[in-house]
């Protein structure tokens, strides 16, 4: 089970904005919002470049959860993969463990192990974001209540910590623009 864990973590950790920046002479972690993402990368680097990077976060998250169930032969294996993604993407060692908001990665994990809960999670976002008007206040609303919404769909135990385990990086990289 920690051998999926790690690989989840270590395939999570792959910081691709910043790869992409640093192939067009521009540094993410120091330009636009620090934030080595899909949308910084979006800002700077362009359409094409930035929806790359969207989708390769994604993938991230979806390969994290298929290596971690191969490795482990069990869906807990799935689950510990995607909690690994989502750690590393948000604290990469690449990045003297900095990192993106784990967004898409969070996503692409939610979506292998349960689309339902995406599904639950986007509305919720939408919901939020249209009372509130402050997307990172949302999102970060969204990411505590991880736990809750894959409980909602009668989910086990392990599905309540995976929640947990998706949701807190999350949650901790959201905390720092609480005002936006």
């Amino acid at each position: 089970m920690f051998l999926a864990l790690l690989l989840g973590y270590f395939l999570g950790s792959f910081p691709v904005a910043y790869w992409f920046g640093a192939l067009r002479g521009r540094n993410v972690l120091r330009e636009g919002s620090g934030n080595p993402g899909a949308l910084n990368a979006y800002r700077l680097l362009g359409p094409v470049p930035g929806l790359m990077v969207l989708f390769l976060d994604l993938f991230k998250g979806l390969l994290a959860v298929a290596l971690g169930e191969g490795a482990a032969g069990s869906p807990l294996g799935g689950l510990l993969g995607g909690v690994g993604a989502v750690w590393g993407h948000a604290f990469s060692p690449w990045l003297l463990f900095r990192g993106g908001k784990a967004l898409a990665t969070g996503a692409g994990v939610l979506l292998a192990v349960d689309p339902r809960i995406l599904l639950l999670a986007l509305l919720l976002f939408a919901l939020l974001y249209l009372l509130s008007r402050r997307p990172y206040r949302s999102a970060l609303a969204v990411a505590l209540a991880l736990p809750l919404l894959s409980t909602l769909l009668g989910h086990t135990l392990p599905h309540l910590l995976f929640g947990l385990g998706v949701g807190l990086p999350v949650a901790l990289r959201h905390l720092k623009d609480w005002d936006r």
